[in-house]
């Protein structure tokens, strides 16, 4: 069964809608104990990543998800939620993230001849295979998001979008899987990520 943790800043029913299109069976929670016992944990997120990080200290859950992911379990991160796993953001000062991911957040350019907040439908760039990205046959998803993860591994890079510059939209690494864009809002290509994610989960294979 696959837990959606609930830290009080995430697109939580949404989630759970699409979960539900897949007859997949889940659980919203805060409580460590059961989160711990979910097969695979989706983090995910609206809003800033400092006040993500208070409550997710706050609750308990920080250590819970890096035990969680040192187990080898699938782990996946949805907009913020993805830039959560790395290791610091530039927003509202410096902020420790999970640090699950090598990186850190920064905020997208506004010199950049692009609207921030980036707001919208854009198209993915595949940079190397992946499970996650099984039987795609599409390529566009819903992307809400004014900071943007800056990585220097490009082992961790499966997907980008271009937007002034190549910002990392799918991200992984062993058993942990980020994605910076909505899949609960991106149509049939999003519904078929959230596919691959829990047979994933069903495997307990790698992610990635």
């Amino acid at each position: 069964m696959i837990g959606i943790i609930d830290y009080g800043m995430g697109n939580l029913f949404s989630i759970r809608k699409a979960l539900e299109r897949l007859d997949v069976e889940h659980f919203i929670s805060d409580d460590k104990r059961a989160l711990m016992h979910a097969s695979g944990l989706i983090l995910p997120g609206v809003g800033s990543f400092k006040k993500a990080m208070v409550h997710l200290n706050q609750l308990g859950l920080t250590e819970m998800v890096k035990q969680y992911a040192e187990q080898g379990k699938p782990l996946l991160g949805i907009c913020l939620g993805m830039q959560l796993l790395f290791e610091r953001s530039d927003e509202n000062g410096h902020t420790t993230g999970l640090g699950l991911l090598p990186g850190k957040v920064r905020r997208l350019d506004h010199s950049l001849a692009y609207k921030v907040p980036h707001m919208g439908w854009n198209n993915l760039y595949y940079a190397r295979p992946s499970r996650i990205l099984s039987e795609l046959d599409e390529d566009f998803v819903y992307f809400v998001h004014a900071y943007y993860v800056d990585t220097d591994d490009p082992d961790v890079m499966i997907a980008s979008c271009h937007y002034g510059i190549e910002v990392p939209a799918i991200v992984g690494k062993k058993n942990i899987i980020g994605m910076q864009f909505h899949p609960e809002k991106s149509g049939q290509l999003g519904i078929k990520l959230l596919r691959n994610f829990t047979e994933v989960v069903v495997g307990r294979g790698k992610a990635v």
